[in-house]
């Protein structure tokens, strides 16, 4: 899953990219409505996911890096967050 992560996180975040793909399916990269964060909703061994791009203007310690030019993505399922990506390194929840 790791591997999966950085890949979106990379393509969303560091490349600017329109789409990423994972496992020969592409998934589109959007931006929120109101913050303008970028996004993507992706399915990794069958489950689907979102990539949420970290709003730096929070009072999180993520929120944090993001200001000080990190690239910062969070992961969700369920809508509850399981992981997240700091400049290529995952850090999941609960482990």
């Amino acid at each position: 899953m790791e591997e999966a992560l950085v890949k979106v996180w990379r393509g969303a975040l560091v490349e600017g990219a329109e789409e990423v793909e994972l496992d020969g399916q592409k998934f589109r990269v959007r931006e929120t409505p109101r913050k303008r964060l970028r996004e993507v909703d992706f399915v990794f061994e069958g489950q689907p996911l979102r990539g949420l791009e970290q709003n730096p203007n929070t009072n999180s310690r993520w929120a944090q890096l993001a200001r000080e030019g990190k690239k910062v993505m969070q992961f969700l399922h369920g809508g509850k967050y399981i992981a997240n990506v700091v400049d290529g390194k995952v850090k999941f929840y609960g482990r």
